[in-house]
């Protein structure tokens, strides 16, 4: 059964909405941010915030360690000027004009690094977007949520960037039972009417086009059943080549990128054959798979940190669960490492449980990544599949001014960036 042939959703009222939505999450956080900017005040530099125009900050970091994650090179006693949220210099002292006026923050003792890229994570609450940025997440990928949160969140960053990640939104997850994630949208309703779910072409691409007219940056779909419940079976396929085919097309149309959540080789497979653009958890990739993703670029995302919530689970299938599909994930990343696929670093969390993504990084070394290169998968990596590769991932003249600074050099410990010392997102320190 198909759906209606009916045109596709209005986005006038969509951006309304996410506006509206915006609005609400941003009401909420007052609590959260008592030294938040207030919209008509001026801040430090004699700026005045007017509404709808974004708050960035001017300032100086000086004194610390500077790691370029791109160049691997490390600069003692370094400065970095952020002017209105972006890096106009970093570099040695000596070397770095430093402008009169504007705040610094000491980081003598400390490392500096670019603002980490968290590339598959659920922020549903505005409470959950402020915690993954203090958790050194300042920019994000969406791995979808319900009711697109995640399309007001990001709207929500670009005001108020101290609040939230830049986020790259999915919206919503287009997967065979939409369950109540079908009162998203009115143009979601009709769906309802399918016994099978969403899996005719006709289905999958309207699930595509309601994500795109609603502002969706990127697409998420699944091949495998859910690994955090123990009633499903992981390795389970609930798409086709076919079918991950047409969500991909539609997709493109639309000038966007699929993520799919696989775990199975086969489903691993068949999604990358459709042309997803990263691979999400793939415990069970084989290394076929892995070479046609060198071949084709596409990414690997193997949300380590998710695997290995599941090993302490009180339920004994989902903790053998998490012990055997952590074991195999760690196997996969190294052997895509070694093959020249691209890796991303992403926790998957969810539900107010908001991981560190330093903590992924640390996975991605226990894994047998080369330090340096377990901070790639946070940094220019994950920026690179973002699509932010000139914004995020680096500190250099034009990047975005989001900083972490940590207690420790990452190169001889990357267990340092799970609890950076402080955080600053478009030149703002939180």
């Amino acid at each position: 059964m198909c759906v209606e042939n009916t045109p596709p959703p209005s986005s006038r009222l969509t951006r309304r909405g996410i506006l509206a939505g915006a609005a609400a999450l941003a009401g909420t956080t007052a609590a959260l941010s008592a030294g938040a900017p207030r919209a008509a005040a001026a801040d430090r530099s004699g700026r005045t915030e007017r509404p709808g125009r974004a708050t960035t900050g001017d300032l100086v970091i000086e004194g610390g360690t500077l790691l370029d994650p791109a160049t691997g090179e490390v600069t003692e006693d370094a400065v970095v000027v952020i002017v209105d949220g972006v890096v106009r210099a970093a570099g040695a002292r000596s070397r770095t004009q430093v402008p009169d006026g504007i705040e610094k923050l000491d980081a003598h003792g400390s490392w500096i690094l670019p603002g980490l890229v968290e590339a598959h994570i659920h922020l549903n609450t505005a409470a959950e977007a402020r915690e993954a940025v203090l958790k050194g997440a300042t920019s994000a990928r969406s791995g979808s949520t319900n009711f697109y949160q995640d399309i007001a969140v990001r709207e929500l960053a670009r005001q108020a960037p101290q609040l939230a990640p830049r986020l790259r939104a999915a919206g919503v997850f287009v997967t065979p039972d939409l369950g109540d994630t079908i009162l998203a949208d009115p143009d979601l309703t009709p769906l309802a009417k399918l016994k099978d779910g969403v899996r005719s072409p006709e289905a999958l691409r309207r699930v595509v086009e309601v994500n795109l007219a609603r502002g969706a940056d990127v697409v998420k779909t699944r091949v495998n059943e859910r690994a955090g419940l123990p009633e499903q079976n992981p390795l389970a396929q609930v798409y086709d080549r076919e079918q991950l085919s047409a969500i991909v097309g539609a997709a493109r149309r639309g000038g966007k990128g699929v993520l799919c959540h696989s775990y199975s080789e086969k489903g691993c497979h068949d999604a990358v054959m459709a042309g997803v653009r990263s691979v999400e958890h793939g415990a069970f990739i084989g290394e076929h798979t892995l070479r046609e993703m060198k071949r084709r670029g596409t990414y690997f995302t193997p949300t380590l940190s998710a695997m290995a919530g599941m090993v302490g689970s009180s339920d004994p299938i989902l903790a053998e669960r998490g012990r055997t599909f952590l074991a195999a994930a760690k196997k996969r990343a190294l052997a895509a490492h070694e093959m020249g696929v691209p890796l991303a670093a992403g926790t998957d969390s969810s539900g107010g449980e908001i991981d560190p993504i330093g903590r992924e990084v640390e996975l991605m070394r226990e894994a047998g990544l080369p330090a340096l290169d377990a901070i790639r998968t946070a940094t220019t990596n994950a920026a690179k599949l973002l699509g932010l590769e000139g914004t995020a991932g680096r500190l250099a003249r034009g990047f975005a001014g989001d900083v972490v600074i940590v207690d420790g050099d990452p190169l001889a410990d990357v267990r340092v960036l799970k609890a950076p010392k402080r955080v600053v997102r478009s030149g703002i320190a939180i």
